[in-house]
């Protein structure tokens, strides 16, 4: 049993303030070392819940100084007993899940029950996934010559530097922290500037387990705090989620030091639903799909929904029936379905987007669902989702990562042009294409140009389902045993000669 271990604290308000001011570092929660801080505000009301530590390059120094000291010792222990402390912080995480579901709620506005409670069981179980993982680190032997013996195996990289945004904060720190620890390397992990509360407490309650400096995390901006980490000598790897412009930043600053990368970036994911698609299924898809949920705001969410003409009028009909049977409303609300956008930078980015659209030739805007009508949430960043119809697949709509909840349908005739225009984007995260056909089903599998293809279901990114994009969505894979393997361990050939 863990001596003094943390206790769940359900009032989230309360815990964000116990968060305030704070980084971890080797083991202890700890101001920056400039002092300073910045605002954590609640995007539904717009209040502020917390003054988080505002970390920079001297932070970065001292949390890289003890993630290696750290190492040394964490390298060196036997994979299985990593995996053990890694499925012990699961375990412990999972005793935490309400009470990190309401932080996440407060400083992102996602809706706790179809969210934010939902991420942070997620969250628990990634760790117990890898956690078990760590006997399959494993060499090869090589029948390269008689006499010799010639053998690999699987070294950790050393120090791993892990950014992260904003939009599934405790998702996307598992994808990372998790196989890196198992692999035999320590983190130092950048939170978002919108969201770092909630990684911060799950830190600590997983520092309860680990040695001190395997885990550490520090708040603050990209130009600061991130680009310093990036650049770090210390760093061996870096795995970065976020944009695509922010990624191709990182991915020249490492180039710098010639170190591995993992970059999951954005994407404007196709949904091709034919003529003899299941239509309860694919607008139930749709739905989950868009993550309307999450405002939209996934970097998977299917915003190009391409539907054959033959049922294109029915289905648009009877999604926006389902999105105006969603509430809008209070984040912490059980019956909440719709939150926030995480920023007023973002809620105006979306806004704009929408406006467009309504000015584009021959599109139609339908809003659904309806705003909150609570007075105390007038200040929200809530924002109607908008089903587009009438647009091409070549306008900015159909272009563009909006991260919001835009979603066009364009109407198609023949399934080779459904395909064609599926293809035709700069990204390739996540696609799924609806039909009873399994000829039909199979040849889009192998057509479709993206990392995860789905047919008939529209699942959201889980333990054990490998995960990672193509073209500029991307580059290597998360969420499975390979992503441990190749991403964050080198592979050392060793020859004896026998002679």
């Amino acid at each position: 049993m863990l001596q003094n271990r943390l206790e769940p604290v359900l009032d989230p308000r309360a815990l964000a303030r116990e968060m305030s001011n704070k980084l971890l570092i080797d083991g202890a929660m700890v101001p920056a070392v400039s002092r300073k801080t910045f605002k954590v505000v609640n995007p539904a009301t717009q209040e502020t819940v917390s003054e988080a530590a505002d970390g920079a390059a001297a932070d970065v120094d001292v949390a890289v100084s003890a993630a290696a000291k750290a190492q040394k010792a964490w390298g060196k222990m036997a994979p299985r007993e990593r995996g053990r402390l890694v499925q012990e912080c699961g375990r412990i995480l999972n005793d935490h899940v309400e009470e990190l579901a309401r932080l996440v709620t407060i400083e992102t506005g996602k809706a706790i029950r179809t969210e934010s409670r939902v991420e942070a069981g997620v969250f628990a179980d990634i760790f117990v996934f890898y956690g078990g993982l760590g006997s399959e680190l494993k060499g090869e032997t090589v029948p390269f010559k008689p006499g010799m013996l010639t053998i690999t195996q699987r070294e950790p990289i050393g120090v791993v530097g892990a950014i992260i945004p904003w939009n599934a904060p405790l998702l996307l720190m598992a994808l990372k922290v998790a196989p890196a620890m198992v692999a035999g390397n320590t983190v130092v992990l950048k939170s978002a500037e919108e969201a770092p509360l909630t990684v911060l407490r799950a830190c600590q309650i997983m520092n309860q387990v680990l040695p001190p400096g395997v885990l550490n995390i520090l708040s603050g901006d990209g130009p600061q705090c991130g680009a310093p980490l990036v650049a770090h000598k210390g760093i061996g790897k870096v795995t970065f989620t976020g944009s695509v412009e922010t990624g191709k930043l990182v991915y020249g600053a490492a180039s710098q030091k010639l170190i591995p990368v993992t970059l999951e970036l954005g994407g404007k994911s196709p949904m091709i639903v034919m003529g003899d698609a299941d239509l309860d299924k694919a607008i139930d898809g749709a739905i989950v799909g868009m993550r309307f949920t999450r405002q939209g705001q996934s970097c998977t969410a299917a915003s190009r929904i391409f539907v054959h003409e033959s049922i294109h009028d029915a289905f648009v009909k009877r999604l926006k029936a389902k999105v105006d049977a969603m509430k809008m409303g209070d984040p912490l609300d059980e019956k909440t379905d719709i939150g926030t956008i995480i920023s007023k930078q973002q809620y105006d980015k979306v806004v704009s987007y929408i406006r467009y659209g309504e000015n584009a030739p021959g599109a139609t805007a339908h809003r659904c669902s309806s705003m909150p009508a609570d007075a105390k949430l007038a200040k929200g960043y809530f924002v109607q989702p908008v089903i587009f119809t009438g647009i091409a697949n070549d306008n900015k709509l159909a272009r563009e990562e909006i991260f919001g909840p835009v979603a066009c349908v364009i109407k198609f005739k023949d399934y080779e042009e459904a395909i064609r225009q599926a293809n035709d984007t700069e990204y390739g995260l996540a696609a799924t294409i609806w039909t009873r056909d399994l000829k039909t089903a199979l040849d889009a599998t192998q057509r479709l140009e993206a990392g995860l293809v789905q047919v008939n279901q529209n699942l959201v990114v889980q333990a054990n389902m490998s995960y990672g994009g193509i073209k500029n969505s991307g580059l290597g894979k998360e969420a499975s045993l390979e992503a441990m393997l190749e991403h964050f361990t080198r592979k050392k050939t060793i020859v004896l000669n026998l002679g």
